[in-house]
């Protein structure tokens, strides 16, 4: 366990569902992240992966202090966040940022670069001292492949890659152990991922960063990741080594998720297992009982309904997964 930087247990979010005007009263809630269980290791990067509305975002948010939980706890280096309060909060708060989604609305447009990548000094004083941080935000800016002379320019002055760079840099400036990366790519060209990926490899080398990197796009979280948590629904239905997830899927959600990725290859092509879900996702205020993937799975049966399955190994499940029927399918071989 000494390599564990962040370890969550029982995470829940829950956003209340209210009626009324001048007195409102609760009437349910929407169950975004609903007993989230993970585990980051020093110098790895978990994937985070599910379809929109399962909780990767809020999830995201829960991690870097942007939500406060309902429940559950977030260990950092043994630290429960959810516990700390004040100047023990804030020197925590240090060692784990954010990587936002898109880079033409997290940057504040009336500030400067410098001033965007320097502000987290002003937060954080003891980090860099005031006569050193011009030369601190310079540095950072030649870190992430921008020029450091461009430290007095604007947001909109950069491309959707360079203003990504800034968000990086700006990520970077405290010197955290640990980057919450939310859909960091999502929102840029193909070949300007592929850059902005190749930076987040190379600065994770460089100073043993340790990623949770959530994406809607699986061929980018394989590329990245060594370990992938699959999301359904507000929890982890099923999570292993990166080669095992996309090999040897054993959850049918995580099954049909994988026969959607196109496959570049045409002899394969014909091959292709490829799984239609029926029906819409079920309302997070509204949740199945039981497995709450089984209105929409074709291995449903009654026990689904009445027994909620546990994220654990299984007999014919080599890693971790939500299923009472869990077993090995070769989606792109049909087998």
């Amino acid at each position: 366990m000494s390599d564990v930087v962040l370890e969550t247990k029982g995470l829940v979010k829950h956003f209340p569902i209210t009626q009324g005007i001048l007195f409102k009263s609760k009437v349910g809630a929407v169950r975004a992240v609903d007993g989230v269980d993970l585990q980051l290791r020093r110098g790895e990067t978990l994937g985070v992966v599910g379809e929109s509305g399962c909780g990767k975002s809020t999830l995201a948010k829960l991690l870097v202090g942007l939500e406060k939980p309902t429940a559950g706890s977030i260990n950092v280096r043994g630290e429960d966040m959810v516990k700390l309060q004040g100047a023990a909060l804030r020197r925590a708060r240090r060692n784990i940022q954010m990587v936002l989604q898109d880079p033409y609305t997290s940057l504040n447009p009336r500030m400067t670069v410098g001033d965007i990548i320097g502000e987290p000094f002003e937060i954080h004083p003891e980090v860099v001292p005031r006569g050193g941080r011009e030369r601190a935000v310079q540095d950072l800016l030649d870190t992430v492949g921008l020029n450091p002379d461009h430290i007095n320019r604007y947001p909109h002055q950069f491309s959707g890659g360079q203003r990504q760079r800034i968000g990086i840099a700006r990520a970077l400036a405290l010197k955290p152990e640990i980057i919450v990366c939310d859909e960091p790519v999502s929102a840029l060209d193909v070949s300007i991922q592929a850059q902005v990926i190749n930076l987040l490899e190379r600065l994770q080398d460089e100073f043993g960063l340790s990623y949770i990197f959530i994406a809607h796009d699986l061929s980018v979280v394989r590329h990245i990741s060594d370990r992938v948590a699959v999301m359904y629904l507000g929890k982890v239905i099923e999570t292993g080594h990166d080669q095992a997830i996309y090999e040897q899927p054993t959850h049918p959600y995580t099954q049909a998720l994988l026969s959607a990725v196109p496959v570049p290859d045409p002899r394969l092509r014909g091959h292709r297992d490829q799984i239609v879900l029926e029906g819409d996702v079920p309302s997070p205020a509204n949740p199945p009982s039981g497995c709450r993937f089984r209105t929409r799975c074709w291995k449903a049966q009654d026990v689904c309904a009445q027994q909620e399955p546990l994220l654990q190994i299984r007999e014919r499940s080599p890693h971790p997964s939500a299923c009472h029927f869990a077993e090995v399918r070769d989606v792109v071989h049909g087998r």
